[in-house]
């Protein structure tokens, strides 16, 4: 079975997209975790909606930390042999676990996928600041998108959960993988990466660094 890890924050507009893109997948050996981050909107009760139509779906309040907590906290309760993620503001195609899964079938010695995605939204949003120098942007086919990260739950042992820090902590998990399980890239365009939502991590990490 595959643990989904869906953390939201104040997002019930875009969320049912998110859900209904797990909803439609072809291989249907999964849980959706659900980690709602504090939202004051409808959240609460839409998703109750989803659980009670679907017991493969879960949903867990937690107060206000962040992310990378929310992460964390779906990391925990993750039951799955395997983990991967969606944002609240993206979606996967139908086929996004059946190509992971049977990729991982066929290579047991590979251990953890990230790439594969479809960028949706403005040009100039293709482009974002370079972890390793902020003074430099890159384009996000150069970049380590946890929404396509697609692991086995093995790796946990070893690689402890997303750090708390203030941008980048997608790449922080990478990097401590690297090096200590086997990596492969993948081509194949099933998450698809919404650029035009609001309040994006990205966009306000940005401005931070351009009003410096």
């Amino acid at each position: 079975m595959v643990s989904i890890i869906l953390c939201t924050y104040n997002r019930e507009k875009l969320l049912p997209l998110a859900v209904r893109s797990v909803l439609a997948q072809t291989n249907g050996r999964w849980e959706l975790i659900v980690i709602d981050d504090g939202s004051a909107d409808n959240t609460r009760a839409l998703m109750q909606n989803f659980v009670q139509n679907d017991k493969r779906i879960h949903y867990h309040f937690q107060t206000n930390k962040g992310l990378a907590a929310a992460r964390n906290t779906g990391l925990r309760l993750a039951k799955g042999s395997f983990i991967c993620f969606v944002d609240s503001d993206d979606e996967l195609a139908p086929r996004h676990l059946e190509h992971r899964l049977k990729y991982l079938s066929k290579h047991p010695k590979v251990d953890f996928l990230h790439g594969g995605m479809t960028l949706i939204g403005p040009k100039k949003k293709h482009f974002v600041v370079d972890m390793t120098d902020t003074s430099r942007k890159i384009h996000l086919n150069k970049c380590h998108i946890g929404g396509t990260f697609f692991f086995r739950k093995k790796i946990l042992k070893k690689v402890t959960g997303f750090s708390p820090i203030p941008f980048g902590e997608d790449f922080d998990f990478y990097r401590r993988v690297d090096g200590q399980f086997t990596i492969h890239k993948v081509r194949w365009s099933t998450y698809y990466y919404h650029l035009d939502s609001e309040n994006r991590l990205c966009d306000i990490f940005t401005e931070k660094l351009q009003q410096r």
